[in-house]
């Protein structure tokens, strides 16, 4: 006779695929806003440090390069720690409007998830940009506030130019990662080298977004907003070219649409990866 008070059997991963699910999804939305928030924290704690006033890194490395490669480091960095953080491998770490209107028109996201995490990306933006503010106070303020802005001898053309083009290679690398089981799960560490890399590249001539949210999250904390329509998007802009690119030229399936994916974690994204049944919400 089977013990009524003995536990269950364990829910195993469902072998896939995972449809996109419809529905209200709360705790991948607020996963989405905490990892943005921390994002944007990080990101401009780095800059503080970095380019603030009184820098002890500035006093270790005097040269403006090396610094701007040490603050693409530890941006792209928290980025990619969130994203195999708990927070990210529930909602999937997109943290980037641009990213996860890429993975809405592959159709691996449904269009509320869409609307829900652009929101929670976009508060969690303001939300990190006003706990950086707040940390950090005058040093960040010498930074610029860790506003985006076109450099001194850039127009506004270049810099939508090179802002779209430089999102575009992040979404395409994106989609090239997850579209395979065997290399899903080194997106991120792709992803830092690649931010990193352009950050230290090109943060002189655009200030290096590549994200909506990211620049209208300091932007409304500091109350600058005279570039900011640009960045807003320029991103969007080439994150549809690379799908557009994708669908006509490379069209292969993806394996996921989260930066890292655990298959003991639940996924509402489309997936052909194992992955837990998700929290159903009508």
């Amino acid at each position: 006779m089977t013990d009524p008070a003995a536990p269950g059997p364990a829910v195993a991963p469902s072998p896939g695929p995972r449809d996109v699910h419809a529905g209200w999804h709360p705790a991948e939305w607020t996963a989405e806003l905490a990892g943005t928030a921390l994002l944007v924290l990080g990101g401009l704690s780095a800059i503080a440090l970095d380019f603030g006033s009184g820098s002890t890194v500035a006093r270790l490395l005097p040269s403006a390069s090396a610094r701007l490669l040490v603050t693409g480091v530890r941006f792209a960095g928290t980025g990619s720690l969130v994203a195999v953080s708990p927070l990210g491998r529930r909602s999937g770490a997109h943290l980037n409007p641009a990213v996860s209107l890429a993975f809405w028109r592959l159709d691996h996201l449904h269009p509320g998830d869409l609307a829900g995490y652009v929101a929670a990306q976009l508060v969690g933006a303001l939300a990190g940009a006003g706990l950086a503010s707040g940390l950090w106070g005058h040093r960040l303020a010498s930074a610029g506030s860790g506003v985006t802005q076109p450099g001194a001898h850039i127009g506004p053309a270049e810099t939508a130019v090179l802002e779209a083009m430089m999102t575009a290679l992040l979404v395409l690398l994106i989609l090239a990662m997850v579209s395979s089981d065997r290399t899903a799960r080194w997106t991120p560490l792709a992803v830092w080298v690649l931010i990193a890399t352009l950050v230290w590249q090109l943060a002189p001539r655009t200030g290096t977004s590549l994200n909506p949210a990211r620049s209208l999250g300091p932007a409304l904390a500091a109350g600058r907003f005279h570039d900011l329509p640009l960045y807003l998007v320029a991103p969007l802009v080439g994150s549809l070219l690379a799908t557009t690119l994708w669908l006509v030229v490379i069209r292969r399936p993806l394996a996921t649409a989260k930066i890292f994916h655990d298959p003991s974690y639940p996924s509402v994204v489309r997936s052909s990866m194992p992955a837990m049944p998700p929290t159903r919400r009508a």
